[in-house]
């Protein structure tokens, strides 16, 4: 069995299809962080666990379905359709097979505008000063796979959207194999809105989050 984290605030449209494309072994922990749209029942009625997470943030979101989870193998996958579950094997298999400690999706985009220019650019930025710390990473999306145990190690702090970005500096501290899988980047379910590349403001809001990470986590992840 496989645990599959989605973060969620109000993705009631999109949850049905993202839960009936998970592979077979692949079970769901919805983590809803304050949706006011149904996600949760939506979710529990599509038969996914849900883990209630009262604290606002992308990074409380995830760190709690981690917690929760109980595989030792556990992915990430936003919620709103834009990353096909059908993706999340490619990611498992080279940390099954201890070729790596973590996996990580490269968005591969399927249409010109599914990436909107101003979030294309802060990933570009944000990935360029990873790779200037030695880790060979060209997308920090929300897209992962890693063995439970070893990611609550790492200690992550950040609990917004600098989380992921933390993770990745931790790892790379740490000695962690990292692999980029391409995965195809697809637009939103219909109904939805992304609360980072949706708009510049939330754009801007996650790189000055990241920003803050990388300012002051240093390349041995202490803070």
């Amino acid at each position: 069995m496989i645990d599959v984290v989605l973060p969620c605030l109000d993705e009631a449209a999109a949850l049905p299809g993202v839960l009936r494309a998970l592979p077979p072994g692949y079970r769901a922990l919805v983590v809803d962080n304050g949706s006011r749209d149904g996600s949760a029942e939506v979710a529990a009625g599509c038969g996914a666990v849900v883990v209630h997470e009262p604290r606002r943030g992308y990074g409380a979101a995830v760190h709690a379905g981690v917690r929760h989870a109980s595989a030792d193998v556990v992915c990430v996958l936003d919620a709103d359709g834009s990353l096909d579950p059908a993706a999340l094997p490619d990611l498992v298999a080279p940390v099954r097979a201890g070729r790596a400690d973590l996996a990580v999706g490269r968005r591969v985009p399927v249409h010109r505008h599914t990436w909107p220019w101003h979030a294309r650019a802060g990933n570009t930025v944000l990935a360029a000063r990873l790779r200037r710390r030695g880790l060979p990473v060209r997308d920090i999306g929300p897209v992962r796979a890693f063995r439970r145990d070893d990611l609550l190690a790492l200690g992550v702090v950040d609990r917004a959207f600098g989380y992921p970005l933390e993770v990745l500096i931790r790892a790379a501290a740490a000695g962690w194999r990292v692999v980029e899988v391409d995965v195809a980047y697809r637009p939103r379910a219909a109904g939805t809105r992304s609360k980072v590349s949706g708009s510049v403001r939330g754009t801007l809001r996650a790189v000055r989050d990241m920003t803050a990470v990388l300012a002051t986590t240093r390349p041995g992840g202490s803070r």
